[in-house]
């Protein structure tokens, strides 16, 4: 009777608490909004051990209460004296003891009917009425998020609005506002996601390859999650939608770490899954340009690509920042070659162009075409492969993996292809012309001996004048002699 009476409680508590509001509803400090499943809900919180007061959407069920986005992380309340409304146009609004506007939300439409809901995805949302449909919403917070990338939310860019949907982390654990480090899909070249330290780049997952990032070989197709990433002519962006039985987080924490974070519908805790970057071969550019990073459980190794040498002495040092350069530079005019590197994290695309429709072929010829193409690959390796990924200038941030990775081919000076079939007819001409020189050597020597000992016959014959060869009269069997010669 007891976990009966329990259970009841639990659910009429539940749907006592709303999930929206209106113009005619505020929501005050000590007051939330609960989603309709009760996993999120919309409240007032300090964060830590700071006094200072936020509004922000954190996991009801979850202990700690992870908060999942925040409102006003710019600028905190210094009381309890909050209050949350929503305008006739749709506009949500953050007020002070002061009456004083703390945050806003924004929008280009207006609505008749305003309704601020939590919808139990963990996205609040301003729509007209009773229009459930996402393309009608009037704002979301789905469109800005703070540190945590919630199931369905996208990130990436919308090419027609310019709006941007990336991850910034906190400043510290009781401070809220956006730190130095940010998540983004940086659309420049091919698109692909990066972790910015400020505005320097500290890791590169790399561009999406039909089934993961090229710089995450271990997050294969997994049955709990769909991951999409998604490139047309209006938008790009990566999300995460969960299939099975387990609920995850990807979270940008205050000290520069991507982590994606999992539990199962009993926990109240969470388990890590994945985090990046695990290792120094994953900072960018760690070995610097034409050099791909070997890691084992001790140590990170810089190797330069075949074909590439150390660029400074400093290389055995173990300074590698200053990457490789080509032993053989490319002559383009004579005849340059592809050679294939498998197992490698592709390098950074910011200078590549791509064509999604071409085979690898069409790649190479396009590439090879192009004095200024260094490497091509395919975009896409799921079932037979498919795409163009072209490359020009230097090729940086790449590691060498034991598994996963995917096929990779650099432009090299013909000399320097060791598996093209140029070489293998340059190794043959060489072998077959030495054969032909010591031939025509070996046939001199013989005829110059055979001739010098006719002439020691010739001298030798009986009744031979040797002082007085011009009165010589050979017999027969020596004009025979001289015919043959």
């Amino acid at each position: 009777m007891l976990v009966v009476y329990s259970i009841l409680v639990f659910i009429l508590g539940t749907s006592a608490v709303p999930d929206t509001i209106t113009p005619s509803r505020s929501i005050k400090d000590g007051e939330t909004l609960v989603s309709a499943g009760g996993t999120f809900e919309l409240a007032f919180f300090s964060p830590g051990n700071s006094t200072r007061r936020y509004l922000g959407i954190r996991y009801k069920v979850v202990l700690n209460q992870t908060v999942a986005w925040v409102a006003n992380r710019e600028t905190s309340l210094t009381d309890h004296s909050g209050v949350l409304n929503v305008t006739q146009k749709g506009i949500l609004v953050l007020l002070d003891s002061m009456n004083r506007r703390i945050w806003s939300s924004n929008t280009s439409r207006t609505a008749k009917n305003p309704v601020v809901q939590l919808l139990e995805s963990g996205n609040l949302v301003v729509k007209d009425g009773n229009d459930d449909d996402p393309r009608n919403f009037l704002w979301q917070s789905f469109d800005h998020p703070t540190d945590t990338l919630l199931p369905g939310m996208k990130l990436g860019r919308n090419f027609v609005t310019g709006l941007d949907k990336y991850l910034s982390s906190w400043k510290s654990s009781e401070d809220p506002a956006p730190g130095k480090f940010s998540l983004w899909i940086d659309p420049q070249g091919f698109p692909q996601l990066v972790l910015r330290n400020g505005s320097a780049l500290r890791y590169r997952a790399g561009s999406w390859n039909g089934i993961r990032f090229t710089g995450t070989p271990k997050l294969s197709p997994n049955p709990e999650f769909l991951y999409r990433f998604e490139l047309n002519k209006d938008e790009v962006y990566y999300k995460v939608d969960e299939q099975g039985s387990l609920k995850s987080r990807l979270f940008l924490n205050q000290s520069g770490f991507i982590q994606r974070l999992v539990r199962s519908n009993q926990s109240k805790f969470w388990t890590l899954f994945y985090d990046a970057p695990e290792d120094q071969c994953e900072i960018y550019s760690f070995c610097g340009a034409h050099a791909a990073c070997k890691t084992d459980r001790s140590s990170s190794v810089c190797v330069c690509l075949d074909g590439f040498e150390p660029k400074s002495p400093e290389w055995r040092m173990s300074n590698w920042s200053k990457g490789c350069v080509r032993k053989t530079e490319l002559n383009c005019k004579k005849g340059d070659e592809f050679r294939n590197y498998t197992g490698l994290k592709l390098p950074d695309t910011s200078n590549s162009t791509f064509n999604t429709s071409m085979s690898l072929h069409e790649c190479g010829q396009k590439c090879l075409k192009d004095c200024s193409c260094t490497a091509y690959a395919n975009s896409n390796i799921s079932q037979e492969g498919s795409g163009c990924l072209l490359w020009f200038g230097n090729l940086t941030d790449m590691i060498l993996y034991d598994q996963g990775g995917q096929n990779f081919y650099i432009r090299m000076a013909a000399i320097e292809t060791d598996d093209g079939n140029t070489t293998v007819k340059k190794r043959v001409g060489i072998i077959v012309g030495s054969v032909i020189l010591i031939a025509i050597f070996l046939v001199g020597l013989i005829f110059y001996i055979h001739k010098r000992t006719h002439k020691k016959q010739e001298r030798n014959l009986p009744g031979a004048d040797q002082s007085s060869s011009s009165n010589y009269i050979p017999s027969g069997s020596e004009i025979t002699i001289l015919k043959g010669r």
